[in-house]
């Protein structure tokens, strides 16, 4: 294994997390294994596997919400001891205070750490803005379109200022064209600010388009990287216009005769369990 690099924003080195279950027979599964991932600052990483493999596993872990059963997380060259608080996190599901206003929500984050209200809503206005939302400020989740939720979302995160992105298939629930405006979206915010992101999807499509670097993982259990692939796509990229040059079409051909074959033995699996 080669030795760590302490330029890196995130590492995860050698992880392996083996889950009980509750039953009485106490059965052990490993979703993880021997797995070693490195992001550097400023660095787009996408990671994709097949359903179930143990990508959010990888992505909990580095966020400090899940220990790993063995192996070692750095953060900027420094063990990650609890909490991954030079991290933000966009999450799959909804995670927006249905309570709060589209403002509040953004402010939530700023107000936990000390900001002070007039400075927070400030701040909070700002992000609006810059993910096209300044006029929606006062609306309550529920009267935001599912693309609008997302700008909220991604606004309460960046609002944050995080070193490290760390995103869990954000954009899976929306339609197409509101999914590739939200990819354009972090894309544009990326470049402007360089944020090292590891983002996590099950679309190869939308990994190659926005990614610098895609890594590949095997189906469970004792998920672990079979490839990575350095994606030479020149920036800044649509995301819509992207796919229709040459390089992204072998691009994808390459990765995906890696991971055809780990997709259809995941889905074997779910149909196994589903049985």
């Amino acid at each position: 294994m080669p030795e760590p690099d302490n330029t890196c924003a995130l590492e995860l080195i050698d992880i392996s997390c083996t889950f009980r279950s509750r039953d009485d027979a106490g059965q052990r599964y490993t979703a993880v294994a021997n797995t070693t991932l490195r992001i550097q600052a400023g660095e787009f990483v996408s990671v994709v596997g097949p359903t179930g493999c143990g990508k959010s596993t990888l992505l909990n872990i580095g966020a400090g919400l899940l220990e790993a059963s063995s192996g070692e997380v750095k953060v900027f060259g420094t063990p990650l001891a609890g909490i991954n608080t030079r991290a933000g996190y966009m999450f799959q599901t909804e995670a927006l205070m249905p309570w709060r206003s589209a403002i509040a929500n953004v402010m939530m984050g700023l107000q936990y750490r000390g900001v002070p209200d007039d400075e927070a809503r400030r701040q909070a206005q700002a992000w609006l803005e810059r993910v096209g939302l300044g006029e929606f400020g006062d609306r309550y989740p529920h009267q935001l379109s599912g693309g609008m939720r997302k700008r909220t979302a991604l606004a309460q995160v960046l609002a944050l200022d995080p070193d490290i992105i760390l995103m869990d298939e954000p954009f899976s629930a929306l339609d197409i064209q509101t999914r590739q405006l939200m990819e354009n979206e972090v894309l544009d915010l990326w470049a402007a600010k360089k944020k090292a992101v590891l983002f996590i999807t099950h679309d190869l499509d939308e990994a190659i388009a926005m990614s610098d670097r895609v890594v590949v993982l095997s189906a469970g259990p004792g998920t672990h990287p079979i490839g990575e692939f350095t994606i030479d796509l020149p920036r800044p990229r649509d995301v819509a216009e992207v796919r229709s040059q040459p390089r992204f079409v072998e691009l994808h051909k390459q990765i995906w005769d890696v991971l055809r074959d780990e997709v259809l033995k995941g889905y074997a699996q779910q149909l196994k369990k589903a049985a």
